[in-house]
């Protein structure tokens, strides 16, 4: 089969890329530019900008006085191939080989693909219709070589497509440029008046080699089709996904649990190999029917340990529905992180086990009633008590703070103080009795006051006056009062946390 290959010239790669995050650049003229040689020299223009005779290469100062509204932005080193790689990337559904050509192209492999969009035109359109959609203006080409892939891009009509072996033909009119050739190069062709390829595409390679290098041959062999030109493709990481279809479907739960088991092994097996753990991982399986069942499990640590993954998803097949069976199950690590080996003192009997028990409990308990009902809290470095504690992420987490033990404080806190009605003598006693959820207290045991003072650099408000209580029936409470206590108007009490 005939090679095809589709360039896509970027005209206005990092100006479109600014105008999709600023649309207010849509009309108005900017450029980039970059520090060389101790001046601002312009390394991109917007459409705007280079209808105005602004051009890369010019300096700033130069620009600016042709347009004095020119805006300016600061370039960054190798942002345009960055750009091209995520687009290269996502390109990858129009083709498997993808190649970056810098500053501003693109190179697919289309070979036997095109028909799956009806065509070689339809697949042109489809991409200049899919890129003006996202913001970018592209400009394709369609031919035997990427040599002339390339030039019909950048010097022919947008949309072109070269029919297979006719690329000579379609670069005779064009300019040397369309080669891709060395300024040095064109320097000397335009000197010698050969403003088109056709004027010295037939002469001898001997001539062509002395007066020009052996860099003007290769080209015209790249583009002719007579050398293969290179491509380094794109490739993207592989997901952390494994797959087995099933000769037969599977209907049992031994049947789900060896699949499981084989695919755990297989994964488990890749990410040992580059010390990787999973800390999320999702089970689909595919029915005969069309339908999807999919269950998932997390990890408090990262971990590639086989016999603890297995039981956690065995726990949740009994949420899986075979029906009249599956054909394919598909595992994936959704979530994917370095795992590094602890230090462990040689002369202590298991050492370095009883963090890793702990987490596979955790992990376990989590999958059963779920992990929102698990939580792990560590010292915050504020009085305020709503900020004085916070989450942590997972069990490797260590505290930046150590757990205060000047002052009592209750096992169970509100996310939010709740306002409660309460009887109390005046001006710092306790409360006598309080009313909560309906329900009248009687206060038994009271100490305090204990001031916290409001964080006014966070926010503004009044200061809390807080009570430790103990009702008729034992139970014991953090209650406080917002502000001091005034004789004009009733103050405001609520009730903050719960002690053991």
């Amino acid at each position: 089969m005939q090679k095809r290959f589709v360039s896509i010239w970027f005209r206005y790669l990092v100006t479109d890329w600014l105008c999709i995050r600023k649309p207010e650049l849509l009309h108005v003229p900017f450029v980039f530019a970059t520090s060389i040689q101790n001046r601002k020299v312009i390394t991109a223009v917007n459409s705007i900008a280079e209808a105005d005779g602004i051009h890369t290469g010019m300096p700033v100062a130069d620009a600016r006085a042709m347009v004095p509204v020119l805006e300016v932005f600061d370039d960054k080193v190798d942002r345009n191939v960055k750009l091209l790689k995520a687009i290269g990337e996502w390109c990858i559904r129009y083709s498997p080989i993808v190649a970056i050509n810098a500053p501003d192209n693109l190179v697919l492999d289309v070979t036997g693909c095109t028909h799956l969009w009806g065509g070689e035109s339809q697949y042109l359109h489809e991409l200049i219709s899919r890129f003006k959609s996202r913001g970018y203006y592209i400009q394709t080409a369609l031919a035997d070589t990427v040599g002339a892939a390339w030039a019909m891009a950048h010097f022919g009509l947008n949309g072109s497509v070269i029919e297979s072996g006719k690329q000579a033909e379609a670069l005779l009119p064009l300019p040397p440029t369309a080669l891709r050739l060395e300024m040095e190069v064109l320097e000397r062709l335009h000197k010698l008046g050969l403003y088109q390829v056709r004027n010295f595409v037939s002469m001898p390679r001997s001539v062509l080699r002395r007066r020009f290098g052996e860099g003007i041959l290769q080209r015209l062999s790249q583009a002719l089709g007579t050398e293969e030109e290179p491509l380094s493709p794109i490739h993207i990481i592989e997901p952390y996904q494994e797959r087995l279809p099933c000769l037969e479907p599977i209907h049992t739960v031994s049947g789900i649990e060896i699949a499981i088991q084989k695919l755990l092994d297989v994964l488990c097996q890749r990410l040992y190999k580059e010390s990787k753990g999973i800390r999320k991982a999702v089970l689909r399986c595919y029915r005969i029917d069309g339908r999807i069942e999919q269950v998932a499990i997390g990890t408090n640590k990262a971990t590639h340990h086989i016999p603890h993954l297995f039981k956690l998803f065995q726990i949740k097949i009994s949420s899986i529905e075979p029906a009249l069976g599956i054909e394919l199950f598909v595992i994936e690590a959704t979530k994917v992180e370095e795992i590094s080996p602890s230090q462990e003192a040689l002369w202590l009997e298991n050492a370095g086990q009883n963090m890793e028990e702990v987490s596979e409990l955790l992990d376990r308990l989590s999958a059963r009633i779920g992990a929102e009902c698990i939580h792990r809290y560590f010292p915050e470095e504020h009085f305020w008590p709503e900020r004085s504690i916070k989450l942590a992420v997972s069990i490797i987490d260590k505290p930046t703070a150590i757990w205060p033990t000047d002052r009592y404080r209750p096992t169970l806190l509100l996310s939010k103080p709740e306002k409660i009605e309460v009887s109390a003598p005046i001006p710092d006693y306790p409360p006598m009795t309080f009313r909560y959820k309906d329900k009248l207290h009687y206060v038994k045991k009271s100490d305090g006051p204990e001031r916290i003072e409001r964080e006014w650099w966070l926010d503004p408000g009044e200061h809390r006056d807080y009570y430790q209580v103990e009702d008729q029936e034992g139970n014991r409470y953090w209650l406080f009062r917002s502000g001091h206590y005034s004789d004009t108007a009733t103050s405001d009490w609520y009730i903050h946390g719960f002690f053991a």
